[in-house]
């Protein structure tokens, strides 16, 4: 199933990226639902161009481990086999232009996966809505926009699409709080 987001920042391409790329930030996040088991660096240049095959261009990137602790429906428990559902994210940034994440589960990736494609470009629009606000003179050279572009695929016959849509709504919504707490963590580093 696709999915698309949108996120607007008041800071420039690149201070969003480097807090995207950033484990402490990861370490801080709380997202409903989830409990962040690991999270560590990528080094970089550690990816392959999922398309090509071809080594990416240098980036940073963050690999995360989370366990889902919220309420499961029983379909999604016998799918399980009783076992927690664990999965592996990676998030692969390249010099603030965007980037990508994926996502698989631990206990069978073949069957519960996804990719988001993202960029981070400077937003005049958004700055000029901020400005109109009441933000500072020079938001225009600050605002970024993060576009993401999503395919999730369950893949078990019947209930798939229907796990899908339940799923893409919970990413959308921790991807929307996420997006706050990046807010916030730039925030703090201007203050600071």
């Amino acid at each position: 199933m696709r999915f698309v987001a949108e996120h607007r920042f008041d800071a420039p391409p690149g201070e969003v990226a480097a807090v995207l790329a950033d484990s402490d930030f990861y370490r801080s996040l709380e997202l409903p639902d989830l409990h962040l088991l690991e999270v560590h660096q990528l080094p970089p240049g550690s990816a392959l161009d999922a398309r090509s095959g071809a080594q990416a261009p240098p980036e940073n990137g963050v690999l995360l481990r989370y366990e889902f602790t919220g309420s499961l429906d029983p379909v999604a428990i016998h799918l399980l086999g009783g076992a927690r559902l664990t999965w592996s994210q990676e998030v692969h940034l390249r010099d603030g232009e965007g980037g990508w994440l994926t996502f698989a589960a631990e206990g069978n990736p073949r069957l519960l996966h996804g990719r988001a494609d993202f960029v981070l470009r400077a937003d005049s629009a958004g700055a000029a809505a901020a400005a109109g606000a009441g933000a500072g003179a020079g938001a225009g050279a600050r605002a970024t926009l993060r576009r993401l572009d999503g395919q999730l695929t369950v893949a078990i016959p019947v209930v798939g699409r229907m796990a899908e849509r339940r799923i893409v709504s919970g990413i959308l919504g921790r991807l929307d709080v996420e997006a706050g707490a990046v807010g916030r963590w730039l925030s703090r580093r201007d203050r600071g």
